[in-house]
C-alpha cells in the first residue's frame, strides 16, 4: 500500500499538470478568439507562443521565414501572440520615420560591457541626445579627412591579396580585418595592424571577437540569463572565445578611451587635423550636464560602433556587415563574366594607376560601379531582418487622437511590437522584377525611368530606415566603393572547389553570413594591370 506522501505527491503531480494544461488550453483560446490581434492573419501556431518564431531564429532562418509567410498570408502577418510583421512601404513609413516608434526590447540582447549604446537605447528622446554626439563625425566632409588612411590600408588589403594570388583564401575573414583597421583608425587614431596580422600570424582577436558578437547576441537574445552563464562555463576554449568578445572588445575600447582622455589633458590633441569618434563624444560628454554620460557610456558607445549593427541598426555599419557584403559581392563576380566586363572597363578607365586610389567624389559618379554597388545591398544587404518597434500608448490619425494604432486596417492595441525586414522590401517582385536575379543594370538611369528608379529607392532599407537608420552609412558606401574598385582594378577572382552555392547560402542571425561561416575564394593578380 503506497504511502499518504506518495498519495499527496502523485494527486500533486496530476493538479499541477491539469492546471499547466488547462492555462494552456485558455491561452490558445484567448490568442486565438479573444486578442485584439486575433483577426490579424498567420499560422495558428504563431498566434499561441513565440516559440515557433524563436526556432526559426535558432535555425538562422527567420528572414526568409517572414517572407514566406508574407507570400502565403499577404502583407500583414501576426507569428507571435504580440508580434506583428507587415511588408509595405507606407505603412514602413508611418512607423519608422511619422511616428518614429520606441525600440523593442529586443534590443537590450546586444548591450555592450552589460551596458546600453546608441543601438540599445529603446525611447526615441534619449537615442536623438546620443546621436548627437557621434553624428558629426559621419558627415561626408569629415570622413573625407580619413581619406588617406582609407587608401593606405586598402593597398595594404592589395598587397596581401598579391601574396596570396593563385591561392584559395577566406575573405570573409581578412576583409573583417580591413574594415577592423578601418574603424579603428577613425573612431580612435589607433592602427590595429589587423590586415598585416592576418597576413604574417593569424586573424586579430579583436576581429576574431568582432566576429564573434553576433553570433553571441543570437545566442544570448534566444536564452535566460541563467542559461547563459551556464553555457559560457562549457570547458572549450572556442565557445569560451565567442562568450568572451563583449569583454574582449570593452578591454580594447577602455584603453583608448582612456588614453585620448589623457592626451586631450595633457593638449597633446589640440592641433591635429583629423577629430576622431572619441574625440567628440569625450568633448560632447564634458558638454552634457553631469551624469549625462558616464564614462562606462562612452565606452558601451564605442564598442556599438566597433561591432556590427545588430537587432536593429547600430549607429555605423561595422566590421563585420560591411566584410560580409564585400566578400558576396567578389563571390558574385566570379559567376558573372559580363558584371566583370563592364566593372573592369569603367574601373580602369578612372584608375590607370592600379595603386593611385581614385578620391571617393570620383568613384561616386562611377555608374556601373555605382549600380553594382546599390544591386549588393539590395540582394545581399548584411542586416535584413526584423527592426522591431512599439506601439506606444497613443498615436494620431489626420490629427485625431487614437488609442489603437492602425495598420493596414487592423487595429493594434498599445504595446503590440510591429515590424518589417529588409529582405522582403528588397525582394518585391512588383518593384525589383526578377528579385533573386543580381542585375546591377536595374540601377541605370535610361531614357523614362526615373519613376521606376525612385520607386525602387524608396523600397531600399540596406541601413534601417527612418529616425534610427544606420548613422554612420556613408562609411559603409565609401568603404565598398573603394574596395569593389581596388580589387577588381587588381585581381580576377575564381571560385575554388570548396566554394558552392551550398557553402554560400545565406544564414541569418539579423545580419547575415555565409552557410559556411567562409567565404573562400581566389585572387588572381591581373595581367598587364
Amino acid at each position: 500500500m503506497p504511502s499518504l506522501s506518495t498519495f499527496v505527491l502523485d494527486h500533486l503531480v496530476v493538479i499541477i499538470g491539469s492546471l499547466v494544461a488547462l492555462y494552456i488550453v485558455l491561452n490558445a483560446i484567448y490568442q486565438l478568439v479573444l486578442s485584439p490581434l486575433s483577426d490579424i492573419p498567420g499560422p495558428w501556431y504563431a498566434a499561441i507562443s513565440d516559440f515557433w518564431l524563436t526556432t526559426h531564429v535558432l535555425r538562422l532562418q527567420q528572414c526568409r521565414t517572414i517572407d514566406a509567410l508574407f507570400e502565403e498570408y499577404g502583407p500583414v502577418v501576426r507569428v507571435g501572440p504580440n508580434k506583428v510583421v507587415f511588408n509595405d512601404l507606407s505603412t514602413t513609413k508611418s512607423v519608422y520615420t511619422v511616428h518614429k516608434f520606441d525600440k523593442s526590447t529586443y534590443y537590450k540582447s546586444v548591450l555592450t560591457n552589460n551596458n546600453d549604446h546608441a543601438m540599445t537605447t529603446l525611447p526615441h528622446a534619449q537615442h536623438a541626445i546620443r546621436k548627437k554626439g557621434y553624428a558629426p563625425h559621419y558627415n561626408p566632409d569629415n570622413l573625407a579627412t580619413f581619406q588617406p588612411e582609407v587608401h593606405s590600408y586598402t593597398l595594404q588589403l592589395v598587397d596581401v591579396l598579391d601574396r596570396m594570388s593563385g591561392n584559395p583564401l577566406d575573405c570573409l575573414a581578412l576583409f573583417r580585418q580591413f574594415m577592423v583597421d578601418i574603424i579603428s583608425v577613425s573612431s580612435f587614431g589607433y592602427h590595429v595592424g589587423a590586415v598585416s596580422k592576418w597576413a604574417t600570424v593569424a586573424e586579430d582577436p579583436l576581429a576574431t571577437a568582432i566576429g564573434d558578437f553576433p553570433k553571441r547576441g543570437i545566442l544570448r537574445s534566444a536564452v535566460p540569463t541563467w542559461a547563459w552563464n551556464i553555457v559560457c562555463r562549457i570547458p572549450n576554449k572556442r565557445w569560451r572565445q565567442l562568450c568572451d568578445s563583449d569583454r574582449i572588445m570593452a578591454e580594447f575600447v577602455s584603453a583608448r578611451v582612456y588614453e585620448t582622455r589623457s592626451q586631450m589633458v595633457a593638449g597633446d590633441l589640440e592641433d591635429s587635423e583629423k577629430v576622431t569618434l572619441v574625440q567628440r563624444l569625450l568633448r560632447y560628454h564634458s558638454g552634457l550636464s553631469s551624469g549625462a554620460m558616464s564614462d562606462r557610456d562612452i565606452i558601451s558607445e564605442h564598442m556599438g560602433h566597433l561591432q556590427v549593427p545588430f537587432f536593429g541598426h547600430s549607429p555605423i555599419a561595422g566590421s563585420d556587415t560591411t566584410s560580409t557584403t564585400v566578400s558576396y559581392l567578389c563571390w558574385e563576380l566570379t559567376r558573372r563574366a559580363d558584371i566583370v566586363q563592364k566593372l573592369q572597363a569603367e574601373i580602369d578607365a578612372a584608375m590607370p594607376d592600379s595603386k593611385g586610389i581614385p578620391d571617393i567624389s570620383t568613384l561616386q559618379k562611377l555608374p556601373y560601379l555605382n549600380a553594382f554597388v546599390k544591386e549588393g545591398l539590395r540582394v545581399y544587404s548584411a542586416a535584413p531582418s526584423l527592426l522591431e518597434r512599439v506601439v506606444p500608448s497613443s498615436t494620431t490619425k489626420n490629427g485625431a487622437h487614437c488609442e489603437a494604432f492602425d495598420l493596414m486596417g487592423f487595429a493594434l492595441p498599445p504595446g503590440t511590437v510591429v515590424a518589417t525586414q529588409g529582405w522582403s522590401m528588397h525582394r518585391n517582385a512588383s518593384v525589383f522584377p526578377s528579385p533573386e536575379t543580381f542585375l546591377p543594370d536595374r540601377w541605370l538611369e535610361t531614357d523614362g525611368n526615373a519613376d521606376q528608379l525612385a520607386i525602387m529607392a524608396q523600397h531600399m532599407m540596406p541601413f534601417g530606415t527612418g529616425s534610427r537608420v544606420c548613422g554612420g552609412q556613408n562609411l559603409a558606401q565609401i568603404m565598398l566603393r573603394v574596395a569593389v574598385a581596388a580589387i577588381v582594378r587588381n585581381f580576377d577572382i575564381v571560385t575554388p572547389p570548396e566554394t558552392t552555392q551550398k557553402s554560400m547560402e545565406m544564414r541569418d542571425s539579423f545580419v547575415i553570413f555565409p552557410a559556411s561561416m567562409s567565404c573562400r575564394l581566389t585572387f588572381n593578380a591581373r595581367k598587364n594591370r
